[in-house]
């Protein structure tokens, strides 16, 4: 049954890659329907020393790791991206649960970033390690794009939330935001980027947290 359920996965993935445009965006909302309260999900508080220090310092001592499969990896401060051309967008998150919620999010479009360290021709995927035990288990939580979909212009490492700096709850100090994606795909407390050319040497092998206990990979919608 799981392997049927993984060739179903694979249909769709293939599918919606040749119906779709590879740069097709998703849609944008305008400000009058920015929720209230943009609601947080999965992990909110992370208690691990080294998070409550980043938090107690105001993530001064943060860096973001880029690196893995790419010929100049580099470690960059929030400051650091926050002085990167930047994009701001108003869009839905869709979880998995079965709610939405709309909000306005600015970050470093993910291309740039990977302009910057030069993926090598092996790279197929780009993973997000994040700082966080997701509901206090063993492993961090991690996620995963292809690279369509990290070069997407609408894939974003988000700094701001509505216009303020990202609260804790919602994955400070960035997060990532890849709007044609589910919701679990928009990985919190991300602290370092890896370009791969496969997931065997990534915890359970499935390219992400979820996906290890048995959620699809591609979550496309």
């Amino acid at each position: 049954m799981r392997a049927a359920l993984s060739n179903v996965e694979q249909l769709s993935y293939k599918a919606q890659r040749l119906i779709a445009s590879r740069q097709a965006l998703a849609k944008e909302f305008d400000e009058s329907q920015i929720a209230p309260v943009f609601r947080p999900n999965g992990t909110t508080n992370p208690q691990e020393d080294y998070y409550r220090a980043w938090v107690n310092n105001g993530f001064a001592d943060w860096r973001l790791t880029i690196d893995g499969l790419v010929e100049e990896p580099m470690t960059l401060s929030l400051p650091a991206l926050r002085e990167m051309a930047s994009r701001t967008q108003i869009t839905r998150h869709d979880c998995v649960e079965g709610w939405s919620c709309i909000g306005q999010w600015t970050g470093v479009p993910l291309a740039d970033l990977l302009d910057r360290v030069r993926p090598a021709d092996t790279a197929r995927f780009v993973v997000f390690h994040c700082a966080d035990h997701t509901y206090g288990g063993s492993d961090l939580y991690y996620e995963s794009l292809d690279m369509i979909e990290a070069y997407h212009p609408q894939t974003l490492l988000a700094y701001d939330l509505n216009g303020e700096p990202l609260p804790v709850a919602n994955g400070a100090p960035i997060r990532l935001r890849a709007e044609r994606q589910l919701g679990y795909k928009q990985a919190k407390y991300v602290m370092r980027v890896e370009l791969v050319e496969s997931f065997k040497q990534l915890h359970g092998g499935k390219g992400g947290y979820w996906e290890d206990r048995g959620y699809d990979w591609w979550a496309g919608i």
